[in-house]
């Protein structure tokens, strides 16, 4: 049952939670003890709580899950992992971060509460609705950052808060033109099909998520390309404002932004060309080249950031 219960958990995702500690590294508290103990804190109930709704996601998706070619094999799909248990662990996790993060700060509990209310929207009503699919992914990020903020009491960074959320999207609108494309694929290679109008009018295309009908690959594409560009414009601006460069003492900190704009690069070419991949989110931490990028990236900004204080 151990391993059913991990691989549902999906750890390997908790990477996202991450962005938790952003405003820890940006607001100068890395080598604060104190602050550090509770940014873990915050990213560790962010990972329960993530816990908890990929176990409602997989719940509510069981039969879209079991009708993909892959996902049908995921524990609760394949009824390795009961139900009823995988409910229970849902509420287990979800009042255990909750009540956790109530002893750590009030703030940082209405995040949390408001994080959860998001996901159980997306995973019930808001996933069906194209282009607010991608709104609700990219509020779930938004909130990581902003409760990092409050766990660790500094003011949230308008620039953070907004170059997460733009990443989000894009990062999200990637998901869902791979998606659309691998599904547009499975379209082609069926006996059924019929012909090119198939494409987009096999009701098949919507088999395992139903709000790829309502989305045209052409457009996801463009729409890609926008916020790449949007996220990249946003982070350059970043490292050139007056603020940047007063609160971090230097104006070198443009120096990271072409980092950025090789991670977005290297993303666009993953969302078509990576095909044999469940989702170019994935794919992209198992790239060498996007994985040592965005190392060096974290190098480069942390030496930018704590030059001063390390020296």
């Amino acid at each position: 049952m151990l391993v059913p219960i991990l691989k549902t958990l999906r750890p390997h995702q908790w990477v996202k939670n991450l962005f938790v500690a952003l405003p820890l590294v940006f607001a100068k508290r890395l080598l604060d003890q104190s602050s550090a103990l509770r940014a873990a804190a915050a990213v560790g109930l962010f990972c329960a709580l993530s816990g908890a709704v990929y176990l409602l996601n997989d719940v509510a998706d069981i039969e879209k899950d079991r009708a993909h070619a892959k996902k049908k094999h995921r524990p609760i799909a394949s009824g390795r992992l009961p139900v009823g248990v995988a409910l229970a662990l849902a509420g287990t996790l979800a009042l255990g971060a909750l009540v956790g993060a109530s002893a750590l700060d009030w703030r940082f509990a209405a995040v949390a509460g408001g994080y959860v209310a998001n996901n159980l929207l997306y995973s019930f009503w808001l996933k069906h609705v194209a282009f607010v699919d991608v709104l609700s992914i990219a509020t779930g990020f938004f909130l990581r950052v902003l409760g990092g903020a409050f766990a660790i009491d500094v003011p949230s960074s308008g620039w953070l808060l907004a170059v997460t959320s733009l990443m989000a999207a894009f990062l999200a609108f990637g998901k869902r033109t791979h998606e659309l494309a691998a599904a547009a694929r499975e379209v082609l290679a069926s006996p059924a099909y019929s012909g090119p109008e198939a494409v987009t009018t096999n009701s098949q295309i919507g088999k395992t998520r139903r709000v790829l009908e309502k989305y045209k690959l052409e457009q996801l594409r463009l729409v890609v390309y926008v916020f790449g560009a949007l996220t990249s414009a946003a982070y350059v601006a970043y490292t050139l404002s007056g603020h940047t460069q007063r609160f971090f003492h230097t104006r070198w900190m443009w120096l990271s932004a072409p980092f950025c704009l090789v991670g977005i690069g290297r993303f666009v070419w993953l969302v078509s060309h990576a095909a044999h991949a469940d989702s170019p989110t994935d794919a992209m931490l198992r790239d060498p080249p996007f994985v040592i990028n965005l190392v060096l990236w974290a190098a480069c900004i942390t030496a930018l950031i704590y030059q001063g204080m390390l020296g």
